[in-house]
């Protein structure tokens, strides 16, 4: 899920570095994200894993860090834990 969540960030939005360089429960609005990367972030995630966030999870708590955000996937959709859907391209630079 950490994973997942690092490469979508890495598609919504542009820190000041990597989403791979970030531990887990590093700030990511000290990393850069803000207002709006949050929106765009969450609607990727959305995306990805076909969900809805209800009204309560959005706050900045939850979009803190990698590990809030994976954190509150896993709380609210534990059924979604898996399915990520992935490009061909990136199924082939993860197998690699």
């Amino acid at each position: 899920m950490l994973d997942q969540v690092r490469v979508l960030i890495e598609k919504a939005v542009r820190l000041r570095q990597p989403a791979a360089t970030l531990a887990d429960d590093e700030d990511l609005f000290a990393a850069g994200l803000d207002a709006h990367d949050v929106v765009r972030l969450m609607l990727a995630l959305e995306d990805a894993f076909q969900i809805e966030f209800p009204e309560r999870m959005l706050n900045r708590a939850n979009f803190a860090s990698i590990e809030a955000i994976s954190l509150s996937i896993a709380e609210v959709f534990p059924s979604k834990l898996r399915p990520f859907r992935e490009t061909p391209a990136e199924r082939i630079v993860r197998a690699a």
